[in-house]
Formats: structure tokens, C-alpha cells, sequence
């Protein structure tokens, strides 16, 4: 039995978690900040890091009681190390070397973005993993597809050239004024639209498998604002009512963007599953938890679709500590010296491996 404690700190999450042998959550304890940003329509990082440091302590502190597992009995300490908010990645980094240090216990560094795709490992997944798989990874900051050809090893096949899925989420909630964080407001509103009652650009459908939603946002923009404010983009908390063009209805135009954005991540995700001959195509992050893609993608997908529950959708703990474990178990450990990286490519174990020896 192997006994991995997980700390994320990459944004407005503070969390930690002790999971066993990779696929068993003992605990897994999440402190959320969307209040504190809420005001502001997305995270304020100074605002971030501040409640980082003041909750910390007591997340590391809940999540060893609710295992019920001594820091003494823990084999190692996970820890978020990019990408991310500088300021969030720090409090979480120093905090775990001083656990590592204090308690004589080895440190392993992981890419947020790894932890994302080993959420699907803390999974009831009936039938054994047979690798290859396609997994695309859709959150407030990414937007990628990776194919897996074993625990480890990885292959970018395409991301964001501008605006990730969850961040055009966001912008466009704000620009409606249905609040944050906007993918959840959204998905509400578009429950009551209909999503062809606008017809919004589906960019770069079919070329390669990189992701642009920027100029979805401003096809959004222009669909609302009367003509004569075209050129104006809304500050704060958007439009109000009385400021929409005439005849527009804010279901239908949830509606209709969350249908566009569906249609180009199903698309490019299945059309790369097929050319890699993906066994199943898994999807992580933020926007994984919006139930149009889920429907969609199982929908127009050939091969099995894995989801993970919605409590492992967000950013959490417990998705470090699994990659964690899978790391450490191939020998991956990092010094106290570590460094965070905010801009952080998701690579395979073994090139980054050789990049830090260099």
C-alpha cells in the first residue's frame, strides 16, 4: 500500500488529499474562492495567493484527519507545480517542501494538466485501461487533446491558440450578465434555449487539432449589442437587460454559443481518436462537467467515452496525488530545490526527466 498526500494550489482552489496505491480517494478536501472572485467576474490572482496562505494549513490538516492517516505513515507528497498563477503555485510549493523537509518525506512535482487526466484513474472504470487513449482537457485555462500511450507518456496533439473553452465560458456569462464562474451559468441558461437560434462560427473545425474560441466570443458580442455600440466591449458585469439588442433572448444565445463550442472539442476530439486508434476517448478539467458535451461526445463517438464524476471535474487534490503515485512509483522524485512553472507543457515522464538533468 502506497499512501500519496496531494496538494493544488494552480488557481482558486485550495486542496488537499490523500489517495492510496492511485485509484483510492481517502480524502479529499477542497477549499473553493469562487465568492472571493465573483465580484470580479474571474480570478484576481493577489486575491488568490492571500487565501492560499490562510487555508493551507488547516485543508492540509482536514484532509490527513478525514484519511485518518499520520503524516508519518504518508511514502510521498504530490504537489501542483505548474501551470498555474505564480502567486497560487508558491504558497502551494512552499508548503509542501516544508512537509517534505520537516518529515523527512520525498517530493514529486506534477503538471496540473496530468492531474486532470489521471482524475479518470480515481474513476469506477468497470473494464481495464487498454492504452491507447484520447483525452481532451477543457477547463477555465485549457484546452487540450492528448493522446496516452501508457501511464506517463504523452503526446500533444493540438490546445488554444487564444481563448481556452472555459475561459470563452466565462467571458461570454459576463458579457450576458448571468454571473460566475460562467460555465455552470451557461449551461442553466441554456436549458431553456434553443441552440440553433444563432449561428456562430465554428473555427478551425477542420484543421488539425488546435482550438481558437476568441472570435466565438466577439460573434456573441456583435449578436447582442445594439449596432450602434458594436465596436464597445461591455466592462464588469456585462450587459444589462435594457442594454440587448432588441429581440434578443439570453437562453437561446447560451443556447447556441454552448452548442458551438461543443460541436468543434466533439468534433476534433473524435476525428483524433479515430486517427490515432484511441480504445476510448476521456474527458478532464472545469468544462468537462457540462452535461451537453458529456451527451454529445458519447453521442458521435465510435469507441467508449469516460467521464469523471463531477467532484473530480474542478480542480482538486486528489488528481495530483493519483499522477503522483504514478510517478513515484517509476522512480520520479524531485529536490526541495523545485522550482514552480507557471507555463508548464504537459510532458511525457521521461522527457521531463531529461530536461531536468540538463
Amino acid at each position: 500500500m502506497t499512501l500519496i498526500l496531494g496538494i493544488e494550489t494552480s488557481c482558486d482552489e485550495t486542496a488537499a488529499a490523500v489517495v492510496e496505491d492511485g485509484e483510492t480517494i481517502l480524502s479529499n478536501i477542497v477549499a473553493s474562492q469562487i465568492a472571493l472572485h465573483a465580484p470580479y467576474g474571474g480570478v484576481f490572482p493577489e486575491v488568490a495567493s492571500r487565501a492560499h496562505i490562510e487555508a493551507i494549513g488547516p485543508v492540509v490538516a482536514e484532509a490527513l484527519e478525514q484519511a485518518r492517516v499520520p503524516l508519518d505513515d504518508i511514502d510521498a507528497i504530490a504537489v501542483t507545480r505548474g501551470p498555474g498563477l505564480a502567486g497560487s503555485l508558491l504558497v502551494g510549493m512552499n508548503y509542501a517542501k516544508g512537509l517534505a523537509l520537516g518529515a523527512d518525506k520525498p517530493l514529486v512535482g506534477v503538471n496540473h494538466l496530468e492531474g486532470h487526466v489521471y482524475s479518470l484513474w480515481l474513476t469506477e472504470r468497470g473494464e481495464p485501461v487498454r492504452f491507447p487513449v484520447v483525452c481532451l482537457i477543457v477547463s477555465g485555462g485549457h484546452s487540450e487533446i492528448v493522446a496516452i500511450t501508457d501511464h506517463g507518456e504523452y503526446t500533444l496533439l493540438g490546445s488554444t491558440i487564444d481563448d481556452a473553452a472555459g475561459e470563452a465560458f466565462d467571458k461570454v456569462a459576463r458579457l450576458l450578465g448571468l454571473g460566475y464562474p460562467g460555465g455552470p451559468a451557461i449551461e442553466r441558461a441554456a436549458r431553456d434555449g434553443n441552440p440553433q437560434a444563432y449561428t456562430f462560427p465554428r473555427a478551425m473545425l477542420d484543421e488539425g487539432y488546435n482550438f481558437s474560441f476568441s472570435g466565438l466570443k466577439t460573434a456573441v458580442l456583435r449578436a447582442v449589442q445594439p449596432p450602434h455600440d458594436g465596436k464597445r466591449e461591455p466592462k464588469g458585469e456585462g450587459l444589462t437587460p435594457d442594454q440587448l439588442a432588441p429581440g434578443v433572448n439570453v437562453a437561446d444565445v447560451a443556447a447556441s454559443f454552448q452548442a458551438a463550442v461543443v460541436d468543434v472539442l466533439v468534433h476534433k476530439t473524435v476525428r483524433a481518436a479515430t486517427e490515432y486508434g484511441a480504445t476510448e476517448i476521456w474527458i478532464a478539467g472545469g468544462v468537462s462537467a457540462n452535461q451537453a458535451l458529456r451527451r454529445a461526445m458519447t453521442e458521435r463517438s465510435p469507441i467508449p467515452v469516460r467521464t469523471p464524476p463531477l467532484s473530480l471535474c474542478v480542480d482538486n487534490a486528489a488528481m495530483i496525488a493519483s499522477a503522483g503515485y504514478f510517478r513515484y512509483i517509476q522512480g520520479y522524485r524531485d529536490d526541495l530545490d523545485l522550482d514552480i512553472r507557471p507555463m508548464w507543457p504537459l510532458l511525457s515522464i521521461k522527457d521531463a526527466m531529461r530536461r531536468e538533468e540538463r
